[in-house]
């Protein structure tokens, strides 16, 4: 069985942030979240992978490389632009050759890795088997209907939706999905919807799977769902202190401190993640935050954030909360200061408060 991960999209819900990176390669918990979906195929058994790529394919493919470091198999597939999830499998054929595959969408995280999903589509070998949550804002996703242990009906983004179950982005297919995808048309996106090619297996009396996963899911498209995957996967990774700690300082709970770190007169409350190179200096750093290598926060508080590469957070009068701040961000204060702070600061950026 083969892997297909998506990662060709461009991320626009995480603008700024996403003119100058690629949104897969955004770090939650400080791993990009392409990783995690790398290393869940891997998990399963599945060592040749197909990752979809467009404009950001060198920056995917620098990160990534051939595979190696997880054990698999890379190979890089050009979408010469956002054209469908069911166009990404279209053009992927060649790769797959008519393999039963999963289709893993590049920015989506699930709790529980995918083996048990892979063993249940061997065994039973229907044409499709599909992933689904419960989700409050049913209007958001691909929406399934079922009856009984079939789904009956895939509506994408609907108006009125008749179910709360989303389409998690994940998919088992076997080869009849290829014949689907060549039979359906563009949407009004001008999308080839892969909703459209599974409906269009169930419309032929093909069988379609459900399985609703009982962990949490989460598509990390939007900040909020980023900073929830980080706040769900930090507390998962206990307490690992191997930085330079003064005895001026504290480390509180589940914190996980890199080699080279430099903590000096401040407080770490877990959980979270400090990375290698990064100077905290009579600061504050509260649960839920992770900041990846190189980072400078001096005479701040922050919590509940993400942090990027080289940024720097200095003398701030407020506390930073629900952030995410991109590589060599500068915040520092300036006179006249304002009562509170949030941002979503793209790289490079550079803000000044007064006071």
């Amino acid at each position: 069985m083969k892997g297909l991960i998506l990662s060709g999209g461009r991320g626009t819900r995480l603008r700024p942030l996403t003119y100058t990176r690629a949104k897969q390669l955004v770090p939650v918990a400080n791993k990009p979240v392409l990783f995690y979906g790398i290393e869940a195929l891997a998990a399963a058994g599945i060592r040749d992978i197909g990752i979809v790529v467009g404009d950001t394919r060198p920056e995917i493919q620098a990160a990534v490389g051939d595979g190696s470091a997880w054990g698999v198999a890379v190979t890089y597939i050009e979408q010469d632009a956002p054209r469908g999830l069911a166009h990404a499998v279209l053009i992927s054929e060649p790769f797959l050759q008519r393999e039963p595959f999963v289709m893993y969408l590049g920015d989506n995280l699930l709790a529980r890795g995918i083996a048990p999903f892979v063993d249940e589509f061997l065994k039973t070998a229907p044409a499709a088997q599909i992933l689904l949550a419960r989700v409050p804002n049913p209007e958001r996703f691909g929406v399934a209907e079922l009856d009984g242990d079939t789904v009956v009906r895939l509506v994408e983004k609907p108006r009125e939706p008749r179910s709360d179950l989303a389409l998690v982005g994940v998919y088992l297919f076997g080869p009849g999905i290829f014949d689907a995808v060549k039979r359906i048309r563009p949407s009004f996106r001008d999308e080839l919807e892969i909703t459209d090619a599974i409906q269009a297996l169930i419309d032929r009396g093909e069988t379609v799977r459900p399985h609703v996963v009982d962990g949490w899911w989460k598509d990390t498209g939007r900040l909020a769902d980023l900073l929830e995957a980080n706040r769900l996967i930090l507390a998962t990774r206990g307490r690992c202190v191997e930085g330079d700690i003064d005895e001026e300082s504290r480390i509180e709970g589940d914190v996980v401190v890199a080699r080279g770190a430099r903590i000096r007169q401040s407080v770490v409350r877990g959980p979270a993640i400090i990375g290698a190179g990064t100077r905290i200096e009579q600061a504050y750093v509260g649960p839920y935050t992770a900041m990846m290598n190189d980072v400078l926060v001096r005479g701040s508080e922050i919590e509940h954030s993400i942090v990027l590469e080289g940024a720097e957070i200095a003398d701030l009068a407020n506390r930073i909360v629900d952030s995410l701040i991109g590589r060599n961000v500068r915040i520092s204060r300036q006179p006249a200061k304002p009562s509170a702070y949030r941002f979503m600061l793209g790289d490079n950026s550079e803000v000044g408060m007064r006071w």
